[in-house]
């Protein structure tokens, strides 16, 4: 049975009291460490492994869906919040579930459950192939693998359950979930800048606050997405 290392970031210590005890009683789960706001566990992510976030929305110092933005690879997150207006930011941000307090048992049950259920796909066989030290992939299309160099890729657009990567010469369609292939590829080089769009970052022609030119496609900037792009951006070009 595959073992989760989880942690807990909650201010309120009645609530991550009832989360512990929670996690005690799912055999799979396994409770690292418990911190009271997210900027505590920022260094410890980048040292440990960790498999699991349960995070609170309305953090000191930093807020839950900030932290978020942060992380360069986040592990999968749960959020357990008693704000219900954040919940479609929040799947945007690519969660696992959205808990709303108080959180009753069978409801948490839920969603490990559905965690178990995101990671065993995942484990399935993969639709993309990059093999090691390489700067290409092949992604399943039809009855076919069809290779394609990473300096290649203009963008990659989400279509549900499928994406769509576009390069100078050719479109390929893959059935594969826009966070699943950005997690495949070379994290310094590529941008996640809408729940449905991801570019490369050499790619880029222009931008605004609320847009991305690449080539003649001009791209939407997310609103949960706009903080963390602009940020990033503004370093490229300093």
């Amino acid at each position: 049975m595959q073992q989760y290392n989880c942690i807990i970031i909650e201010d309120e210590p009645l609530a991550a009291e009832i989360l512990q005890d929670y996690i005690a009683d799912i055999p799979f789960l396994t409770l690292k460490k418990t911190y009271g706001d997210a900027l505590s566990a920022l260094d410890d992510l980048r040292s440990n492994d960790v498999d699991l976030i349960f995070l609170d929305i309305n953090l000191p110092k930093l807020k839950g869906l900030e932290f978020i933005q942060t992380l360069k690879n986040p592990p999968h997150i749960i959020i357990t919040t008693a704000y219900h207006e954040y919940a479609l930011q929040g799947y945007d941000l690519n969660i696992v579930d959205y808990l709303l307090k108080p959180i009753e048992f069978s409801r948490f049950l839920r969603a490990i459950n559905k965690l178990k259920m995101l990671t065993s796909a995942k484990a399935a066989v993969s639709p993309v192939f990059i093999p090691s030290d390489t700067n290409y992939m092949f992604v399943n299309t039809g009855k076919k693998k069809v290779k394609i160099y990473f300096n290649d890729i203009l963008y990659i657009e989400s279509l549900k359950e499928y994406v769509r990567i576009f390069t100078p010469d050719k479109t390929v369609t893959t059935k594969f979930q826009l966070g699943q292939i950005e997690e495949q590829l070379p994290k310094a080089d590529f941008l996640r800048i809408h729940r449905s769009f991801l570019v490369a970052k050499e790619k880029i022609d222009a931008f605004t606050s609320t847009t991305m030119e690449i080539g003649a496609k001009q791209l939407p900037i997310g609103r949960s997405y706009k903080e963390l792009v602009m940020n990033i951006l503004d370093r490229t070009v300093r």
